[in-house]
């Protein structure tokens, strides 16, 4: 029992705070859906890149602020507040406070979308972002 504990003590210590939260909404996607079977990163990209009539009545996508390349600063088309890069690569501080991602998730959601995103839109957005250099 000692070695269990000890091991789930340093994995959760060596997983960084997007690994825990993938597995939060992994767990919330599976609680869902039976079928669950992961996050899926070409999932990620049609919802980061298709267009919607969102927030305001415009059409927007993800990529109408935060640009196609995921390394480079995007700008809200709606306040024109300069928006820093999401690549971890370009940009370290991206993808490392869960309380920011959460905020971060539901409201680009629901400015996108006019919804929140559930676990599984949630993870894929998240997994497509990691694989462009995230």
């Amino acid at each position: 029992m000692k070695t269990l504990t000890l091991t789930l003590i340093t994995t959760l210590a060596l997983a960084s705070p997007i690994d825990l939260y993938l597995e939060e909404l992994a767990a919330q996607a599976k609680a869902k859906d039976p079928n669950f079977s992961g996050f899926n990163a070409k999932r990620g990209e049609q919802i980061f890149t298709s267009y919607h009539i969102g927030k305001r009545g415009k059409k927007i996508a993800c990529t109408s602020c935060h640009t196609k390349d995921l390394t480079k600063p995007g700008e809200n088309i709606f306040t024109g507040k300069r928006i820093e890069p999401l690549s971890q690569k370009a940009n370290p501080k991206r993808l490392q406070d869960i309380k920011n991602i959460k905020k971060w998730l539901r409201r680009n959601f629901k400015d996108v979308y006019k919804r929140e995103g559930t676990p599984q839109e949630k993870g894929d957005v998240l997994l497509y972002i990691i694989n462009q250099g995230g």
